[in-house]
């Protein structure tokens, strides 16, 4: 499901050979890692389901900047592109927001690409705001820079 809606939602931001070369099989044992080094509450992961199948999830922590920030971060947030438009991403960030509130952080931030304007518009009408900071991620052989995005865990 990861690897599928990264192939939707970065088609025409990142490199297509990149996308096609995504392996499930790597991804799923990077998963493994991340679930085992989970310390609910202050972090997590949530999934969306359909009909018994995953076609969304959100997961959230403690900020991983080294800047000042001392919040919460939505870590990612994905909906495979069947369901988008109809609320499952919107579910998902409240209920990572208040995962992130009942973990006791107030601000929360999350990293975007700065060419992904679905995502951009998608934040912004839930109340996020970029601030000052952006970052260059080196991946292999093509670079990518994001923005961060700030607001309350609540609103």
């Amino acid at each position: 499901m990861h690897v599928r809606t990264w192939q939707g939602a970065y088609r025409g931001l990142i490199p297509q050979d990149y996308l096609d070369s995504l392996d499930v099989a790597r991804w799923r044992s990077g998963w493994d890692r991340v679930l085992e080094a989970m310390d609910w509450p202050g972090t997590g992961v949530l999934v969306a389901e359909d009909h018994d199948e995953v076609v969304g999830f959100v997961s959230f922590g403690p900020t991983r900047d080294d800047a000042e920030l001392t919040g919460g971060e939505i870590y990612s947030i994905y909906a495979i592109p069947g369901v988008w438009g109809q609320g499952v991403g919107r579910e998902l960030m409240a209920a990572g927001l208040a995962a992130l509130a009942d973990a006791g952080f107030t601000e929360a931030s999350l990293w975007v690409l700065d060419t992904n304007t679905r995502a951009r518009r998608f934040y912004e009408a839930g109340g996020w705001s970029v601030d000052e900071a952006g970052r260059t991620l080196e991946m292999r052989g093509f670079s990518v820079r994001e923005v961060r995005y700030g607001r309350p865990s609540r609103a």
